[in-house]
């Protein structure tokens, strides 16, 4: 029953949001990036926010990562409405995350290995931002990997309140609504996409931290590979890797090949809930055989098929 409340408080909460966005003119504008051409409401993923940040009242011993995630998702919404220096954003970030590691304990370990963590963590903050483009992909995406979490954590390794997974999963519900459609309500922005990431990579950590298996990194292993190869990508081309563009896979999908918005956030989906499967299913299997089970088949596809439709699409056009 009170799952059903905080539904409804999280639905109205997104509806008076719209009636403040509309009146402060809060919308996102098309630019190179963008697989749309409507101007639409922007920062409804707020309501993310807002979510984890009930989960965290409901338990307080987590203020610490709360913090963080509050911090992170108030620089975002704010950047979302005025262009804030890189410098500014890196900064609130190292501090959001520093907060995460310190309920977590990370600083006991290694110099370095507390680097590399942060590397990590900020990276997979700003792919999951750089991968929220299209109409239903984050929310849905969002969805998948909340479910196979809780499922981890209600059924083989306890490491966490479910409330701080039930919560987020309800925003992606309510967000998935307005967000979900061939013509979108609203979209996610900066708050949205920077805020679930943030507590994405604190759950994920925390799971690491509590089961010592490394293989539930993979859970974000088709953003990952996306994200990774596109960089790399865009290197080859010797492209500002820091500026907008349109090469992800799933922007090639959406742009070159005219493919249906929620048909690719809904594949995106499929293939990761089914890599979840893999990794619950042999989580006693070698770390190594599943990180290269899993990667090498995603990376190879992206390879071989990528290149091809884009030439596809170019030599449609002379």
């Amino acid at each position: 029953m009170i799952y059903l409340v905080l539904f409804l408080v999280l639905l109205v909460l997104m509806l008076l949001y719209f009636r403040i966005a509309d009146h402060y003119n809060i919308v996102d504008h098309p630019n190179e990036r963008s697989s749309h051409s409507e101007v639409t409401i922007r920062g409804g993923g707020v309501i993310f926010a807002i979510a984890i940040i009930f989960a965290v009242l409901m338990h307080s011993v987590y203020w610490l990562p709360g913090l963080g995630l509050l911090m992170i998702s108030v620089i975002s919404f704010i950047d979302d409405r005025i262009n804030l220096s890189s410098r500014l954003r890196v900064m609130v970030h190292v501090a959001a995350v520093t907060l995460m590691f310190m309920f977590l304990q990370l600083f006991m370990l290694h110099f370095y290995v507390c680097i590399v963590l942060y590397i990590i963590a900020i990276g997979i903050i700003n792919m999951y931002n750089f991968m929220d483009g299209i109409n239903g992909i984050t929310g849905i995406y969002t969805l998948v990997l909340l479910a196979g979490l809780q499922y981890v954590n209600l059924n083989m390794q306890p490491f966490i309140e479910a409330d701080l997974i039930w919560l987020p999963m309800l925003a992606s519900v309510v967000f998935l609504f307005f967000n979900f459609r061939k013509r979108a309500k609203c979209f996610a922005g900066d708050v949205g996409s920077v805020a679930i990431a943030f507590w994405l990579v604190f759950l994920l950590f925390r799971l690491i931290q509590v089961s010592g298996n490394f293989t539930y990194i993979l859970f974000l292993s088709v953003y990952g590979v996306d994200a990774v190869l596109t960089v790399v990508h865009r290197l080859i081309l010797k492209q500002n890797i820091f500026q907008a563009h349109r090469l992800h896979f799933y922007q090639v999908l959406v742009n070159e090949q005219k493919m249906p918005h929620l048909f690719v956030a809904v594949s995106y989906a499929l293939i990761q809930l089914l890599i979840i499967a893999l990794i619950i299913l042999y989580k006693d299997a070698s770390v190594i055989l599943v990180f290269i089970a899993v990667v090498a088949p995603l990376a190879i596809l992206y390879i071989a098929i990528k290149p091809r439709l884009m030439i596809t699409r170019i030599q449609a056009f002379k």
